[in-house]
């Protein structure tokens, strides 16, 4: 069979799930099971509306995105994160052996390869959360398959206005909101397309990219002060 895709909720690491494709006419995005040596196996086709998806189907907007996907993460940590083992290594020695060649890696590392932009902005609490810094050495890892990340602390994330929310912005045009439980579980995503919340959405990209400071100052900063 076919290796798939799957996306935790932070993105530091990759496991198995559906592809997908988008048309371009009608802005459909279309979620399918990646075909293995027989292609009997392929899914029958769902397609997307805006309100609720799950997670298989999120994950194929990394593989169908034309030019841009961008995140605000705001979270103080996710309980995907803690329970693998390179959490529990962070913990124990303050640092990570990351694997440059899982399936979520190859995936961005393609995508970053044709010219498309993966970029995200990390907003961290003073002092940092175990999660935070944990993701902070992270982006070591994702910013080698071309990622750009950013840093931005809380106190000037309020003074911008910048919401409490964890989205992914595709193409400024879809912005799929992450939403998790009381235990900081992921559960669900809302795909949002209305244009009034794409204009909100950008907006909120445009504050925290122009104010956040790539990983590596922030790092640096971050030591500086400790």
């Amino acid at each position: 069979m076919a290796r798939h895709i799957r996306f935790d909720a932070s993105d530091s690491g990759g496991k198995d799930s559906p592809s997908g494709y988008e048309d371009r006419e009608s802005g459909e995005v279309t979620v399918h099971e990646t075909p293995g040596a027989d292609t009997d196996d392929m899914a029958q086709l769902q397609h997307l509306s805006e309100g609720i998806i799950d997670l298989d189907e999120f994950e194929g907007l990394f593989r169908t995105f034309d030019h841009s996907a961008w995140r605000l993460e705001s979270r103080r940590r996710f309980a995907s994160d803690e329970a693998t083992d390179t959490y529990r290594q962070f913990v124990k020695t303050g640092t990570v052996d990351w694997d440059g060649e899982d399936p979520y890696c190859e995936l961005i590392r393609s995508q970053t390869a044709q010219g498309k932009r993966v970029e995200r902005v990390r907003i961290v609490d003073q002092p940092p959360t175990t999660g935070q810094l944990y993701l902070l050495n992270n982006a070591k890892r994702n910013s080698g398959l071309g990622e750009d990340i950013r840093n931005l602390w809380r106190a000037d994330a309020e003074r911008l206005r910048l919401p409490s929310e964890d989205f992914w912005l595709f193409d400024s045009r879809i912005a799929a909101k992450l939403r998790f439980d009381d235990e900081d579980n992921f559960v669900d995503v809302e795909l949002i397309s209305a244009s009034a919340e794409m204009a909100r959405y950008s907006a909120i990209r445009e504050a925290a990219w122009h104010h956040a400071l790539s990983f590596e100052e922030f790092a640096v900063r971050l030591s500086d002060s400790g």
